[in-house]
């Protein structure tokens, strides 16, 4: 069995790091969306729509892709970065 892959990162440099990622799909350029995930993982998600040429007809395909960092659902869980309050 292989062993278990361990994620290099913490939730707090992840939030404080990662940043879009350029994907190009049939030439159009996306950007996937930083993302901590509901089950836990950390990564990228991208979705949307785009064209794709089928036999010189254009046809239309949604878009929906998950980059998701190995190892990070198993991190020890962070409580998300609470907003200062700001004093008027």
């Amino acid at each position: 069995m292989a062993a278990k892959t361990t994620c290099p990162i913490n939730h707090t440099e992840f939030r404080e790091h990662a940043k879009p990622v350029d994907v190009v799909i049939n030439g159009v350029a996306q950007k996937a969306m930083v993302k901590e995930f509901s089950t836990g993982s950390l990564g990228w998600y991208l979705n949307g729509k785009t064209t794709i040429d089928v036999n010189g007809k254009p046809v239309q395909v949604q878009i929906g892709m998950n980059l998701t960092i190995i190892g990070s659902k198993d991190l020890p869980k962070e409580p998300a970065k609470k907003e200062e309050a700001t004093v008027p």
